[in-house]
């Protein structure tokens, strides 16, 4: 089979890509590398340096969706505060590159899109775990915008005819997570402040908690979402843990000394029912980060 990965050359997008090509497909990956990596590219697979969230590279793009199975679109800027302080940016980049790959698999024929959605469009949800019919309540542009693309999808499925799965990730780690950068998550953080000596700096009272989902498990997901019979119509499927860490516990793994800093706009706790990829998807998550962070460490020699 013939898939195109968009964001292939970013954290998790590399990490399906090497999944898929260990499975035999044939990958083509679309990315802009504004934060994909070159080192992060699997030499088995086809790359096109490519805006897609710019219209006028449409026509590029069904000329390199053309012919494929399937499209895992994963293309995105990743983070809250910094969406937050450049909303305009985000919103080209998140939400008309939705529209644009979705538009493209339409005018191909492309049979299905799964999409890279994201827990945090349930907000500040006081009722955990999270379901997929829960209300959402976003509170970044960010946010926001996933959450756009979930509508997006839906429609298009709906209007157009291409089929359609939304997963929304909770807190994904793992294999070639950035230490630098805007985008690094709080391990990285963490992780590269232990490397130079510093504090762990923690945001808060560091009690906000959440539900730490490896990126392998996350690959599998997208895996059985393009394959899975049952779905194609839009659904959106929680693909996390089912189970949640502290920022403390977190900032204890790594360990060192910490020091609290101001909070940022951000929800206090996630944590997924995942009952509906297990029914749908027959997805089960495998690692718990207690298990892959020794090792993480070790790799790294702290």
């Amino acid at each position: 089979m013939r898939y195109v990965v968009t964001g292939g050359a970013g954290f998790i997008g590399s990490n399906l890509v090497d999944l898929l090509i260990e499975e035999s497909h044939e990958v083509t990956v679309i990315d802009n590398f504004s934060s994909g990596k070159k080192e992060n590219c699997n030499p088995k697979a086809k790359y096109f340096e490519l805006d897609i969230s710019n219209y006028s590279n449409f026509e590029d793009l069904k000329n390199i969706l053309s012919g494929s199975n399937g499209v895992f679109h994963l293309a995105a800027l990743p983070r809250v505060q910094e969406s937050i302080d450049n909303p305009l940016h985000f919103e080209k980049n998140n939400t008309l590159s939705t529209i644009n790959i979705l538009k493209a698999c339409a005018d191909c024929n492309v049979k299905r899109l799964v999409y890279s959605a994201s827990s945090s469009a349930y907000g500040n949800t006081i009722k955990l775990p999270s379901k997929e019919d829960d209300p959402v309540d976003p509170i970044s542009p960010y946010a926001m915008q996933k959450y756009y693309g979930e509508v997006a999808c839906r429609m298009f499925a709906n209007v157009y005819g291409i089929e359609t799965v939304s997963l929304r990730y909770f807190n994904v780690y793992g294999e070639r997570q950035s230490l630098e950068g805007a985008y690094a998550l709080v391990m990285c953080v963490f992780a590269r402040q232990r490397l130079n000596g510093e504090p762990l700096t923690i945001r808060g009272d560091g009690e906000q908690r959440r539900d730490f989902t490896h990126v392998r498990d996350i690959a599998k997901a997208n895996m059985l979402a393009m394959h899975s019979d049952k779905v194609g119509k839009g659904e959106v499927i929680n693909i996390g843990n089912s189970d949640n860490r502290s920022v403390n516990q977190i900032a204890q793994m790594i360990g060192g000394p910490t020091v609290n800093i101001e909070p940022v706009v951000e929800p206090r706790e996630t944590l997924a029912d995942n009952s509906k990829a297990i029914s749908l998807l027959g997805w089960y998550p495998s690692i718990i980060i207690e298990d892959w962070v020794p090792k993480y460490k070790k790799d790294l020699g702290i």
